[in-house]
């Protein structure tokens, strides 16, 4: 059954906004699981914008499901990865002025970096993803480096369902979910697990979410959206069952 991991990062972002103690990422974290989440992610970034060291720490020994910690390939988060042992480790590239992350790893371009990352987290029993666009050659370079999952970009796919006012059947919209589903097919032909995440909510999903061989989609932004007004527990319930029947077919 395709799972869902939940990205907490913007519960994180309200507290940061006071630099106060709530809402607590941790809470946050027990209602997504009651909620159906499978995994729970969050991205430490180097500016500590949202996420704090803390939280990372806090969420490792208390939640009853697999953490999922995205990081840049730098040897700060590397010794914090290592110290910490999260169920995985996912490399994602990281600009200080980027509001979010806006592409993926370009891996070929710090192959070498990029396996000696790889190389230190294996040896500490942290199996690693690398956040991709969904292109051929940055998949094979991420199986070369040692991966054992690529997180395949969906951003271009969710921003061509916007521009298209919504309609999954749009021509533009379908050329970036091929895209998508062909960057699925080469991951998984190179003996890696297929994810998929970014920019994804319910009224996207679906296609993604009905992908063959996808894993596991992960989400954050539209959850703690669609939480503001329903609770996180119901807003992952809802993205929870929209995933599970579009893959169900």
């Amino acid at each position: 059954m395709i799972e869902l991991g939940v990205n907490i990062d913007h519960v994180a972002t309200v507290r940061q906004a006071r630099r106060g103690h709530e809402p607590c990422p941790v809470q946050a974290a027990f209602e997504a699981i009651a909620g159906g989440a499978d995994s729970i992610t969050v991205h430490l970034r180097e500016d500590r914008r949202h996420v704090q060291d803390a939280d990372v720490r806090r969420l490792r020994a208390e939640i009853p499901v697999a953490l999922n910690l995205e990081m840049a390939a730098t040897d700060e988060m590397v010794g914090i990865a290592c110290e910490v042992r999260p169920a995985i480790a996912m490399l994602v590239p990281e600009g200080r002025h980027e509001v979010t992350t806006e592409g993926g790893l370009d891996v070929r371009a710090q192959a070498a970096r990029v396996r000696e990352v790889v190389q230190r987290l294996a040896a500490a029993g942290i199996p690693t993803s690398i956040f991709v666009d969904a292109d051929p050659a940055q998949i094979d370079a991420a199986a070369k480096a040692g991966a054992k999952v690529c997180e395949v970009h969906t951003g271009p796919y969710a921003h061509a369902v916007l521009a298209a006012g919504g309609r999954t059947e749009d021509a533009a919209v379908q050329a970036e979910l091929a895209k998508v589903r062909a960057a699925g097919a080469a991951i998984v032909a190179a003996g890696l697990q297929f994810n998929a995440g970014h920019g994804l909510a319910t009224a996207n999903v679906r296609p993604i979410a009905a992908l063959p061989k996808v894993a596991e989609l992960h989400i954050g932004h539209s959850i703690v959206s669609r939480a503001v007004f329903v609770g996180i527990r119901q807003a992952v319930a809802e993205m929870k069952l929209a995933m599970v029947e579009a893959a169900a077919g």
